[in-house]
């Protein structure tokens, strides 16, 4: 099956100005060198810490915020080639739907407006009162009272604002959906609520997300296949199940650990790494991650950069020493990752 998104090679580097001319000094390195691709009606999930790079990735593929470099081809179509009309109108097949609830929605616009604002620019009804019933089918597609259209954002509670940002999204009926975070401002009921919504919609329509978050569970609900993401890099990529039963690289292996086991019998040591992040401004030499890492070995790890490698069938991870599992039964961190 022909990919429906495919990215490739995608960077974006943000300049730092600093001096009375405004000169660039150094370079925030936040999305380098990704490569990946979602097939129609598939859920690629997308995780990591905060500051990773994942809204940016997101951010990037819809041209909210301009590439570095790279290509992003949707159906075949390179958009970072594309501005003015030629780009809004490939925009009716790609979405996004952002993280705050709160932030996202105009507060001087009626919900009807909201919505109906994606009809107008893309010229999807005909005369007012056909956008009047569409903006009533599309609420109330999300589970939302077609009443609520004459309404204002503040009205409502983060989850219907989420749902409202939903039906914005379906107004101009894509292809694919970028989910930055779409969940983790919310209460965790209600969290089950918008998932299970973006999953009907999904079986429904036919569409493909993109789904970012930093909570793996959610992500192995709602997700065919996963991406972990550390200092702008992909570091593994593999089926959702299989990732969380047998995870590859160090760092997955630490955000795995870290998943709360609704089952009491089952024991997960918790995985802690030393230090922070490191600065995007100033990445590590040689592999990322070795700065923090348990089983890194020197001077290789330090000095060679790890390619993103088939190291099982179906499983790709950027770790020289892929598979090794980290020990936590008593053992302190290695000092080798000092």
């Amino acid at each position: 099956m022909n990919a429906l998104l495919e990215v490739k090679n995608l960077k974006v580097h943000f300049p730092v100005k600093r001096g009375l001319l405004s000169r660039v000094h150094e370079t925030v390195k936040a999305v380098d060198d990704v490569s990946f691709s979602i097939a129609p009606g598939e859920t690629l999930g997308l995780v990591g810490e905060s500051g990773c790079g994942k809204t940016t990735l997101g951010r990037a593929i819809v041209r909210l915020v301009e590439p570095t470099s790279g290509k992003v081809f949707l159906d075949g179509e390179d958009l970072t080639q594309m501005n003015g009309a030629a780009l809004r109108t490939r925009r009716r097949k790609l979405q996004i739907i952002f993280q705050d609830p709160y932030g996202s929605l105009n507060p001087r616009m009626t919900v009807e407006d909201i919505i109906g604002e994606a009809l107008d620019i893309h010229g999807l009804a005909e005369s007012s009162s056909a956008r009047r019933k569409r903006v009533a089918e599309l609420l109330q597609v999300v589970g939302l009272d077609a009443m609520y259209a004459q309404r204002y954002p503040h009205e409502f509670s983060g989850g219907q604002r989420q749902r409202i940002g939903i039906a914005r999204a379906l107004a101009v009926e894509p292809q694919l959906i970028i989910c930055d975070e779409p969940v983790s401002a919310l209460d965790v009921s209600v969290q089950a609520q918008i998932v299970n919504l973006l999953q009907d919609l999904q079986h429904q329509r036919g569409l493909a997300y993109l789904f970012i978050a930093h909570d793996l569970a959610v992500v192995e609900h709602i997700s065919q296949r996963v991406m972990v993401m550390y200092l702008g890099k992909i570091v593994e990529t593999a089926d959702a199940k299989t990732l969380i039963r047998d995870p590859q690289h160090p760092y997955t292996q630490a955000l795995i650990s870290a998943v709360p086991e609704i089952d009491p019998a089952t024991k997960r040591k918790r995985i802690i790494l030393p230090g922070d992040v490191p600065s995007p401004i100033d990445p590590p030499t040689g592999c990322p991650f070795h700065p923090r890492c348990p089983v890194a070995q020197f001077p290789r790890c330090k000095t060679e950069f790890p390619d993103l490698r088939e190291v099982k069938t179906g499983m790709w991870a950027a770790c020289h020493f892929a598979g090794t599992k980290i020990e936590t039964a008593g053992n302190p961190v290695s000092t080798n990752a000092v």
